[in-house]
């Protein structure tokens, strides 16, 4: 086995949680490791006291790893509340896969205003917290490359691989920004932290992203093919977020969020940066859809890079994703506490015609609802890996059948709930931290599904829609495969299962706007609820038209939703906190529309 990043029961692992505190912890335990500090001398009363750290002790070599794992360690710091490791707040309840869920509307309000998107204020403390939080991530990253910088190699060999990795992270940090804020402050470890409120947040919106493709670019040219620790970032793993920074870049957006071109040159980067990935031989999918979500699947062959987290490792509660605590029905093995639940857009998406194919166009014309509505149509298994239903069995367990009383207040939400982040009762991942839940389970920022669907994607904006063609039906191929684990304990299945590939000329016509539309979907069945959707629409510049017509037809089913409504030139980013603009005396620039 390979030994992980962040052993259970040191330091790397206690300063997990608790933002600043958590790193001086796994700081000063380098150190004291580093300095000898429980050594005895005559001069014992002339000492520095221990948890005390000095200018000169953060540019040692051991200071520089401690401060690169602190680094890592802001890729989970978190909970519902600013969640950065699950997008499900910015990328799912956004978009028309999910609500918000919880006891009431006024159950975490802020959500409820960023679904609604008309009720979205830039003085939401959500959006400061959220800006704060991945903001931190930036600044650890840039303090380990300012201690890094000041090693010779000599004294400090890893010193390259170490600076791509801390390159990789703030690349990490930076697209979150970027994706969710659009106008950003870009600054490395050269700017000062007393210079960062200097620093402006408008720039040409390539510029910024190509800032963000150089770290990437550097880090896939200097971090080795494997690690021997698991949660460290490699070479393909760089290379797979690039290929992403490049298919975002490639949508070229005007200043009112418009996409008005595609860039080729960085859709045919696309296709070589994923290549690099395919052709390593390192990644694969795995056998079955569900292995991507189970605590024993984790670090799988789909794996490239992930959020690495622990139970069991000597702290008080490990080091466990608080950011889906929240998303725990309220079945009285969980107890609390129904956020983050599909929408019946989102479940009827899953229906497939006579051929197995999507119902492209008319898949909400009609809902599923009943269990007998499951067995009269056509469903993509994807549906009973991704989404709660009342009467199947829940999470890969045959006997433990969803039950309409887990679900919390059907009268605003419906009966359906979410289950790709949550693990089973009985896992010894779950960790129960007051009323909620936390779980051990790694959640996966790069998988190969995802490399291969840009790849796919690339292929149909190139006019080379033949070369994606192969690539989307490795994935429906796979989910016809995947229902070996969510049947009945009798091996019945719960859906009628019916998925089939593309096939030109017998169940399809594979023209290149066909196949864009085939892309398109095929990323909401793949991704469901993990909070991808609302970015994808916002790359592909259909935002406004696709969320205002969920509306229009959700709204009609959940009272919630009556006054929602999408301004297009405005809602496809968050606005720029005001406190930030404050604190910078009106240097930051807002958000068009806000």
């Amino acid at each position: 086995m390979k030994k992980r990043i962040f052993q259970y029961g040191t330091a790397g692992s206690r300063m997990m949680r608790g933002g600043w505190r958590g790193w001086i912890v796994v700081v000063v335990a380098a150190l004291m490791t580093a300095m000898g500090a429980g050594s005895c001398s005559k001069n014992f009363l002339n000492y520095t006291p221990n948890g005390t750290v000095t200018a000169s002790d953060l540019t040692s070599p051991a200071a520089a790893d401690a401060l690169v794992i602190a680094a890592y360690a802001a890729l989970g710091n978190d909970n519902w509340e600013n969640a950065i490791s699950s997008m499900w707040v910015w990328g799912s309840i956004r978009s028309d896969e999910a609500f918000k869920g919880g006891g009431a509307i006024t159950d975490n309000g802020q959500f409820n205003q960023y679904e609604q998107y008309n009720l979205i204020t830039t003085d939401m403390g959500a959006n400061d917290l959220e800006w704060a939080t991945i903001f931190a991530g930036v600044s650890r990253a840039n303090k380990a490359l300012r201690a890094i910088d000041a090693q010779t190699v000599a004294a400090y060999p890893n010193k390259v691989e170490r600076t791509a990795e801390c390159r990789f992270l703030r690349g990490h940090f930076y697209f979150l920004l970027k994706e969710m804020f659009k106008g950003i402050p870009y600054a490395t470890e050269a700017v000062s932290d007393d210079s960062l409120p200097l620093v402006s947040n408008v720039m040409n919106n390539d510029s910024s992203w190509e800032n963000i493709a150089q770290d990437f670019l550097f880090a896939a040219q200097n971090l080795p093919a494997t690690q021997s620790q698991i949660g460290r970032a490699n070479k393909y793993a760089a290379f797979a977020y690039l290929a992403k920074v490049r298919l975002y870049q490639a949508y070229e957006q005007d200043a009112n969020n418009q996409v008005t071109s595609i860039n080729t040159q960085h859709m045919q980067d696309v296709v070589s940066y994923t290549d690099s990935v395919i052709n390593s031989g390192m990644y694969q999918l795995s056998a079955d859809y569900a292995d991507n979500f189970t605590y024993s699947g984790e670090n799988g062959v789909e794996s490239i890079f992930a959020i690495q987290f622990s139970i069991n490792d000597g702290t008080q509660i490990g080091r466990v994703d608080m950011a889906d605590a929240v998303s725990y029905s309220i079945a009285s093995q969980y107890g609390c506490c129904s956020f983050h639940l599909p929408s019946q857009n989102m479940v009827n998406a899953f229906k497939t015609d006579g051929n197995g194919l999507p119902e492209f166009g008319y898949f909400n014309d009609t809902s599923l609802l009943v269990q007998q509505d499951f067995l009269t149509n056509g469903i993509d298994p994807r549906l009973d890996h991704t989404c709660a239903i009342v009467g199947h069995p829940f999470k890969y367990q045959p006997t433990i059948i969803f039950d309409s009383n887990w679900v919390r207040v059907p009268q605003i939400y419906g009966y359906h709930d979410n289950m790709k982040e949550i693990q089973p009762a009985t896992c010894s991942c779950l960790e129960k931290v007051g009323p909620f839940f936390g779980s051990s389970k790694n959640i996966d920022i790069l998988r190969y599904d995802d490399v291969l669907l840009w790849q796919a994607e690339a292929y149909i904006q190139l006019g080379q829609e033949n070369s994606a063609l192969p690539l989307i039906n490795m994935l429906r191929t796979r989910a016809a495969n995947s229902t070996t684990q969510t049947r009945f304990s009798d091996g019945t299945a719960p859906s009628n299962y019916r998925i089939s590939t593309y096939q030109p000329g017998v169940n399809c016509t594979w023209t290149q706007a066909y196949a864009l539309q085939a892309l398109q979907f095929e990323r909401r069945m793949e991704f469901g609820m993990e909070g991808t959707r609302f970015f994808d629409l916002v790359r592909w510049g259909i935002a406004a038209s696709t969320l205002n017509n969920f509306i229009s037809v959700e709204k009609t089913r959940f009272d919630f939703l009556a006054n929602a409504q999408f301004t297009q030139g405005r809602d496809e980013y968050l606005p720029i906190p005001q406190t930030e603009i404050n604190l910078t005396h009106g240097l930051y620039q807002q958000n068009s529309g806000w």
